[in-house]
């Protein structure tokens, strides 16, 4: 009899922890899957490559490889709280010769360019081609990288907007070297159809003065611009992809939603 006492007990015993841990096991959160992450990286290419199709990119000189650049720099920068609610991103394809239409301005939100325009180099950066860059004072060159807008001001060039480089050792010496967006008349066909090249600056990206004025409106304060040359040895910490589809996680949910992913 009291084998028989023990043998229920037990049974009793062994019941309830199975219930106890069957109920747990419905509470608890759902385990991530090993290797879940690796869907994050072709989610945002995808997100990209969308993106690059629906602003018709490819059309105006653009290449994919180099608007993805810019597109992760600018989500990590606005991970890190760097930019204004309402950033555009601005590139200037130094992979293009300045006889081309290479600064691309886009407003990401409704996908579309802003603007698309000639930007100068600098003296010592190259002829029609840019070759070399620099990040020190007094070098004349261009600088390649990550930049966001600052304040404007009115100077020798009239209206002009400052920029902050956001890479260390590649353009981080910009605010000292007073490394600016302007307007300059040596920016035109004019000079084109003279020298075969546009005019070069001291290291600024100088613009048509008949358009700094709409530029600097449409940037404003805390913008991207990421100067591109991919020849160029370059580094970044805001080229991380996984970070920049972490920041824009909404947007791929929401296009994927839609069904508004357009891989042509």
């Amino acid at each position: 009899m009291r084998k028989y006492i023990l043998g229920i007990f037990f049974i009793v015993i062994s019941l309830s922890f199975f219930l106890l841990a069957m109920s747990n096991s419905k509470s608890a959160p759902p385990k991530i899957v090993a290797g879940a992450s690796t869907l994050i990286k072709p989610s945002y290419t995808a997100y990209a490559r969308s993106l690059y199709n629906q602003v018709h990119l490819k059309d105006s000189g653009l290449t994919y490889p180099v608007f993805e650049k810019a597109l992760t720099g600018f989500y990590n920068l606005k991970e890190a709280g760097r930019l204004s609610q309402h950033a555009l991103l601005s590139i200037a394809d130094f992979d293009q010769k300045s006889t081309r239409k290479r600064l691309y301005v886009l407003d990401l939100v409704k996908k579309k360019v802003i603007l698309n325009t000639w930007v100068a180099h600098g003296q010592r950066s190259g002829d029609d081609e840019t070759v070399t860059f620099s990040n020190r004072n007094d070098s004349y060159s261009s600088s390649i990288g990550f930049y966001v807008t600052g304040e404007e001001y009115v100077g020798t060039h009239g209206r002009s907007l400052r920029l902050d480089g956001m890479d260390a050792g590649y353009n981080d010496n910009a605010r000292m070297r007073a490394i600016v967006i302007h307007g300059a008349p040596y920016v035109s066909q004019g000079t084109i159809e003279a020298l075969g090249r546009l005019g070069r600056s001291q290291g600024c990206p100088a613009v048509s003065p008949e358009l700094s004025n709409q530029l600097i409106s449409a940037m404003g304060e805390g913008s991207v611009l990421f100067i591109n040359k991919t020849a160029e040895k370059y580094a970044s910490r805001y080229l991380d992809e996984k970070h920049a589809a972490l920041a824009v996680l909404p947007a791929l949910s929401n296009n994927a939603d839609q069904g508004q992913m357009h891989m042509d």
